[in-house]
């Protein structure tokens, strides 16, 4: 009757042993660490750089505890840990000075960070701590504000180029047509241009509105957006800056970062364990910005190149090799245009290739540039910090239509994946500058999470000490069964990786507190069932069958309120969601199959049970 199976024994031996194995990197700490990363988007971080680094520090007799090299997606990031943060700082300078010999153009970003302090063997089964919250962690919070005057100036420039080709398109030629301030202004020599030219732009471009006006013997044009459309370039370039921080962030390797709009135009960025601020506003200032420029490569221009001039109206550029390009002024397309960058294949020469797939405006401007500028050379450019390297300029071979792009030649699949990735998430909608910083050290987490741990460790104890008072052996299991309800909460935290806040130690707290509710109703039933004159043995099994639905209703009710914190909640409502929904799933499994096995282990082999050490039983008085 009380007796279970060997699987379900073993069940419960694998879930605490997973339990152990999964909760001890949440014990070891963190150490000082050095990371090291590209600074430069054609700048790789390989096992290389990780071999070189180890010489560096050999060189100058610095001990480290630990290397690693870290591959996200094509991006590689290299991480020394060290004893203390003497050495840390030590290690950083010297890393620092060797690697970048030009300190005003640094090729790697040489940063301070804070790494998992676990044995190897541990992290070489896959268990690794929690990730913590930037109020447990320290490390660095920015208020971003996006320039939405950046936004629509950029904005109106593309706009310039699309009347321009609406009225190429349309035979339809004005005098000049030039962005003014927040407008573009058209100028033609007759009323009749004029008219025709509004007929045809409010066809083409329905999200302006012109109004036609004349003087001085000219008959111009203003044509400005509508308020919806200004309102939906201002949200568009909101969502564009956060995605293009989420992906420059997350290349650098930053644990669990916090990325997210608060009000209309400002964006919160918080990265936790990064102790250098200087470095965090680097690692903000990498995103960068795409171009696609025609190369000029005729005789005239070489002839320039080789006597050492850039012509009028052309820049000059350097490849990924260092080769010189002499590139027009004239932007064709933006990284507002494209949609998405894939590495792929050429169907016909199986080579290496990047897959581009521009909106429908690109689209259109891609088409029209490719078929007029066959066998020429199209440069891609991608700006960081100001300075704009040329990743690849292909040969266009024939006219583009439909949008999607096909960028092949002299590549191995690596160098398309990083290409890919750069196009993907190069580009900014909208300058941005930082407001607000805010600097939380990791002396003040770690504070937190004393405090947190101390609050959590004494109510255990309040809760133990009375249910074994109350409930005597059975108290004590249910005591083991609250704990190894823990262990499988930070277990599986662990597991899936979560952030853990301050809302979630609360969350563990709350937790203890409504697991023991499980095994005192357990326990009254047993109670209940001795009081009715049942056997032991009998007053055990029911105890538990008849606890079991009162025990599912009570914790299901809870964790529709926890799914809905979930869903609707966000930031630290979120993180305390998490726990609480784990929490309650792990309490049903301690309780019911934990508590179980611990009472079938130690009452099941007696066969002759005549009593069980639960408390004073209350009995009735009879009349």
């Amino acid at each position: 009757m009380n007796r279970y199976p060997l699987w379900k024994y073993l069940t419960v031996l694998v879930a605490l042993v997973l339990g152990l194995l999964y909760t001890l990197p949440n014990f070891f700490g963190e150490s000082p660490a050095v990371q090291i990363a590209g600074a430069k988007a054609t700048v790789k971080v390989t096992n290389d750089t990780l071999a070189r680094v180890e010489d560096i520090l050999k060189q100058h007799n610095i001990a480290y505890t630990g290397t690693r090299f870290d591959m996200n997606g094509p991006v590689g990031t290299v991480r020394v840990r060290f004893s203390n943060t003497d050495i840390q700082l030590k290690a950083k300078d010297v890393i620092e000075k060797t690697l970048n010999t030009d300190p005003k153009n640094p090729d790697y970003t040489v940063a301070l960070n804070l790494l998992p302090a676990s044995p190897n063997w541990l992290s070489a089964l896959g268990a690794h701590p929690m990730y913590l919250g930037l109020d447990l962690r320290g490390g660095v919070h920015f208020l971003l504000q996006v320039d939405m005057k950046g936004a629509l100036s950029s904005r109106y420039d593309s706009l310039a180029n699309d009347v321009r080709t609406s009225l190429r398109d349309a035979d339809i030629k004005p005098e000049e047509v030039e962005r003014s301030g927040m407008s573009v202004v058209s100028t033609f020599g007759s009323e009749d241009a004029r008219d025709n030219a509004q007929s045809e732009l409010r066809r083409a471009l329905p999200e302006m509105a012109f109004a036609p006006s004349s003087g001085g013997g000219k008959y111009l044009l203003t044509g400005q957006l509508t308020d919806t459309a200004v309102t939906q370039v201002q949200t568009n370039a909101l969502k564009q800056n956060i995605t293009t921080l989420h992906n420059r962030i997350n290349e650098l390797g930053v644990s669990e970062p916090v990325i997210q709009q608060q009000g209309a135009d400002r964006i919160v960025v918080q990265l936790p364990g990064v102790q250098d601020v200087a470095k965090a506003k680097e690692i903000l200032g990498r995103t960068a910005t795409l171009e696609i420029r025609m190369v000029d490569d005729s005789p005239t221009a070489q002839a320039a190149l080789a006597a050492g001039r850039v012509p009028f109206g052309l820049e000059l550029f350097k490849d990924t090799d260092g080769r010189p390009l002499l590139l027009r002024r004239q932007v064709i397309l933006t990284g507002e245009n494209l949609q998405d960058a894939q590495p792929g294949r050429d169907q016909q020469t199986q080579q290496p290739s990047v897959n581009l797939t521009l909106d429908a405006k690109g689209a259109r401007i891609f088409r029209d540039v490719t078929r007029n500028n066959i066998n020429k050379r199209m440069a891609i450019l991608l700006f960081e910090q100001g300075k704009g390297q040329v990743v690849t300029a292909p040969v266009i071979r024939s006219e583009i239509p439909g949008g999607h792009v096909q960028i092949s030649g002299s590549m191995n699949a690596q160098e398309a994946a990083d290409i890919a990735l750069l196009l993907r998430a190069g580009s900014l909608a909208a300058p941005m500058q930082i407001i607000e910083e805010r600097t939380i050290g990791p002396s003040l987490g770690a504070d937190n999470i004393a405090k947190g741990f101390h609050s959590t460790l004494w109510g255990f104890v309040a809760i133990a000490v009375f249910i074994i008072l109350y409930y005597h052996l059975v108290g004590l299991f249910s005591t083991l069964g609250l704990a190894f309800n823990v262990l499988l909460l930070l277990a599986v935290l662990s597991m899936l990786q979560a952030t853990l806040t301050l809302p979630g130690i609360a969350a563990i707290a709350l937790t203890l507190g409504m697991a023991i509710d499980s095994n005192v109703l357990i326990n009254e039933r047993i109670r209940e069932e001795l009081r009715a004159g049942h056997p032991p043995q009998q007053a055990i099994h029911l105890g538990f069958e008849r606890a079991w639905a009162t025990i599912v209703d009570s914790n299901l009710t809870t964790l529709i309120v926890g799914l809905a914190l979930l869903a609707f909640g966000t930031g630290p409502i979120r993180g305390f969601a998490v726990v609480h929904c784990i929490g309650i799933l792990t309490s049903m499994f301690s309780s019911i199959v934990g508590v179980r096995a611990l009472v079938n282990l130690w009452y099941g082999r007696q066969r002759k049970l005549r009593t069980v050490s639960i408390g004073q039983i209350w009995k009735p008085e009879k009349k």
